[in-house]
């Protein structure tokens, strides 16, 4: 298993009765994100955490602040955002890894931001990076990207689907 890009280990014992964690991420830790992300930039990551111990592990409940660049899904284009994503994780030892069993376990969402607690600690870091690529478009579209795809003669997909077509029947009947 390789090292993760962004690590910030947090111990059950550091947690304790809660304590603040404000992280921010370096020059190099942000181009490592954006290769792994698949981003053209990350310009900012900042991670604000409240950590505590409760029963059976910690909890870390806190925000991430970065500044993306993505490419667009249709041009290429630089598609820039600004995030600041909430979350709420429960990281507990008797979690077990999805896949872990045969049988098929229904979870309820409360039950998605359950992860497993190695030994008596927490990697904040990678856990927030894992929260970074949830957040992000997963089809970022640039403002401009339906007119110059028009000016290459893409058709978009109301001019080429199939009511395009009845609707061009429709219209030669007429005539």
């Amino acid at each position: 298993m390789t090292a993760p890009e962004y690590s910030h280990i947090v111990t059950l014992a550091e947690a304790g009765q809660g304590r603040t964690v404000a992280i921010e991420a370096d020059e190099t830790a942000r181009a490592a994100i954006a290769r792994r992300l698949a981003l053209v930039a990350l310009d900012r990551f900042a991670v604000t955490a409240e950590v505590r111990s409760i029963a059976g592990g910690i909890a870390a409940t806190g925000t991430i602040d970065a500044k993306v660049v993505q490419s667009c899904a249709a041009t290429g284009l630089p598609v820039p955002a600004t995030l600041h994503e909430p979350f709420d994780l429960r990281f507990l030892r008797d979690a077990s890894p999805a896949g872990s069993g045969e049988e098929e376990v229904e979870i309820s969402d409360a039950d998605c931001d359950i992860l497993p607690l190695e030994g008596e600690r927490i990697d904040l870091g990678e856990a927030a990076v894992q929260t970074l690529s949830l957040a992000l478009d997963p089809f970022p579209r640039h403002p401009d990207a339906d007119r110059i795809l028009a000016e290459k003669g893409v058709l978009s997909e109301d001019q080429a689907g199939p009511f395009a077509a009845l609707a061009k029947l429709r219209g030669q009947g007429q005539s």
